[in-house]
């Protein structure tokens, strides 16, 4: 097997598939390929995590530092997506922005997938992208908390250290497949299949969910957090 490299489009220059098709006699093949790339919203990485996200019943997800991208609103996507792509031209972002924006589209599906996520306290209370986009963010959790195929639990300071402190977690439950892990950091994300290893992650997540607020205690600590967000004031130097 050949190793491959995918760049991202950032990294192509408009006159390189050309290039590669007149050196490899390709008859345009460089150029179609280009374009298609150019198209696909998704890096290559994520392209995967979406297809089974749209294929789930049910997706349990614990969020270790951020919001997961399916809670998030337009302008935390952007800083997020920006924070980890730094170079990455404003029309790319842009594009990223909208493409996980517009994952959110399944919740409102007639039969969406039953999604619980356990959001740890330091996803609520670190600034990212100033105090309104936090505000808003809070905000935005307690509309979507109120919709009955989703279910928000916040995993507080005071519970202490745990298995899953380093990481991102999801579960994925698929027709008539079994259950699926993910796991995500800041420079990698991994699929879990092995059923013995899938079980530990189930078992993992099921200990999180014990350990975090119950779903009206977590809409209190949003609320209060959110109010925190809207007295913010800068620090005095």
């Amino acid at each position: 097997m050949t190793a491959t490299t995918t760049l991202p489009s950032s990294c192509v220059t408009t006159a390189l598939p050309a290039k590669l098709d007149a050196c490899f006699g390709t008859d345009g093949l460089f150029p179609r390929i280009y374009a298609l790339a150019k198209n696909e919203p998704y890096p290559s990485k994520l392209r995967r995590v979406v297809e089974v996200e749209r294929r789930a019943v049910a997706i349990e997800e614990y969020a270790c530092a951020t919001i997961p991208g399916l809670l998030q609103t337009p302008e935390l996507a952007k800083v997020s997506l920006r924070i980890g792509n730094r170079f990455a031209p404003d029309a790319e972002i842009e594009a990223w922005a909208k493409a996980r924006i517009a994952r959110q589209a399944r919740l409102a599906e007639s039969r969406p997938p039953h999604c619980w996520f356990i959001l740890d306290e330091a996803a609520l209370r670190r600034a990212a992208g100033g105090p309104e986009v936090m505000r808003r963010q809070m905000e935005s959790l307690l509309v979507r908390g109120t919709q009955p195929c989703v279910t928000i639990q916040i995993l507080p300071f005071r519970a202490g250290q745990h298995v899953e402190a380093g990481g991102s977690l999801m579960l994925y439950t698929l027709p008539n497949e079994p259950l699926l892990a993910y796991e995500e950091g800041s420079r990698f994300g991994t699929f879990v299949e092995d059923r013995d290893r899938v079980a530990e992650r189930r078992k993992n997540y099921d200990l999180l969910r014990a350990m975090a607020l119950s779903p009206l205690d977590s809409e209190a600590m949003i609320r209060a957090v959110m109010k925190d967000w809207t007295s913010w004031e800068p620090p005095q130097i």
